[in-house]
């Protein structure tokens, strides 16, 4: 995973076939935004940003209600889409 975090543009790529899957296993938009949101959650709390974008990221995760929050999930999705 460590080497996914390194590079913003590889980073999409892996979340853009996480996605992808998600989307072949039936899950519907909501349920795999609510999915990204865990992940920003966990990534937030648990890693450290590994370059420019993913520190302006959370920066902006930081500062976000909860809610703002699920807005940044769901446009990392359909950023990947």
């Amino acid at each position: 995973m460590t080497t996914v975090l390194t590079n913003f543009d590889t980073w999409k790529q892996f979340l853009s076939e996480r996605v992808e899957q998600a989307k072949k296993m039936g899950l519907n938009e909501d349920t795999i935004s609510n999915l990204a949101f865990e992940i920003g959650s966990f990534l937030d709390e648990r890693v450290d940003p590994k370059n420019d974008e993913q520190r302006i990221l959370k920066e902006i995760w930081d500062v976000g209600n909860e809610e703002e929050r699920k807005t940044i999930a769901r446009l990392m999705v359909k950023l990947v889409n």
